[in-house]
């Protein structure tokens, strides 16, 4: 067994970069969380943080960490089954992208009561590296898997549309979204990882030149896409369900109507805290249903 304070504490200086901010999370001074650390290193053998700015876990200590989040999440399910024992929120760590976040993800989470969220947000195609790693218990993910120790259920496809301002229009597309256009038209990109711009001028039927990269604008916030393609500062791929208003009332126009792009979502979680995920499993599929579409066959 494993003190589950020293456990709490490796957990606490990797996710919040410091022995400080983990000191001040866990209401406790950063030489107790030093202490803490020395102790477990001494315990294991090996060196579980890396000291710097920030502080991070080695790969001996992101393994320590993943156990300390299955046996709380496990010792939560253990508490809601037995009543004399009052079960207390436990926290729980997805990987989640930002546009899902902004759509459906929050009446879920709302929805499953008994946990406290912490969400790390990245691009679909890339969380479940996170769950790789064991920093998270479950994510979001454009990858059906399969995964080494972990479950993944279909979730639908979140369906995005081309969009602008008509006065962004009769700037830089007023034949519309021609290569010559796309390649000279500033567009909207949420960071390097995010490829939905590229991928969706690839699939038009006269894409422009591949080696040809889109010039962009770069912002990580799916509000401001919105707001950035109301202003005219950019074309963007925003969710249909984020502009489908704008879109009705002509505030904004589809660069294509013919060619929305739609992403496929699944659910990925480690098998191990299935059982206590299922709450949270329940209500993500859930709130899922009510705004992605259906996958389809082989997605």
């Amino acid at each position: 067994m494993f003190d589950p304070a020293q456990l709490a504490a490796l957990a606490a200086v990797h996710r919040r970069g410091s022995f400080d901010l983990a000191a001040a999370e866990l209401h406790v001074t950063a030489s107790a969380i030093s202490q803490r650390i020395k102790a477990l290193e001494e315990r294991v053998g090996t060196l579980l943080i890396r000291r710097g700015q920030p502080c991070s876990a080695t790969p001996s200590g992101l393994r320590m960490i993943r156990h300390h989040d299955e046996v709380t999440l496990l010792e939560r399910a253990l508490a809601t089954d037995l009543p004399q024992l009052a079960p207390r929120p436990a926290t729980l760590r997805i990987a989640v992208n930002a546009d899902s976040l902004a759509t459906w993800v929050i009446p879920a989470l709302a929805a499953a009561e008994g946990f406290l969220f912490d969400l790390v947000i990245d691009d679909q195609d890339v969380s479940q590296d996170w769950l790789k790693r064991g920093e998270v218990a479950a994510a979001i993910t454009a990858h059906p898997g399969p995964l080494q120790g972990c479950d993944t259920l279909p979730l639908g496809r979140l369906r995005y549309r081309a969009t602008a301002s008509p006065a962004y229009m009769a700037r830089w597309m007023p034949d519309g979204p021609t290569p010559q256009a796309l390649a000279a038209a500033p567009a909207l990109t949420f960071s390097d990882k995010d490829r939905l711009q590229d991928l969706w001028a690839a699939s038009l039927p006269n894409p422009p030149p591949r080696r040809a990269g889109l010039p962009t604008h770069r912002m990580a916030s799916s509000q401001a896409f919105i707001d950035a393609s109301l202003a005219g500062l950019g074309w963007g791929m925003n969710p249909e369900a984020l502009v489908a208003n704008h879109l009705a009332e002509g505030r904004l126009t589809d660069l294509s109507p013919d060619h929305p792009l739609d992403v496929a979502l699944h659910w990925q979680f480690t098998r191990l805290t299935a059982q206590a995920l299922q709450p949270v499993t329940r209500a993500i599929r859930s709130a899922a249903a009510t705004v992605l579409l259906p996958l389809t066959k082989g997605a």
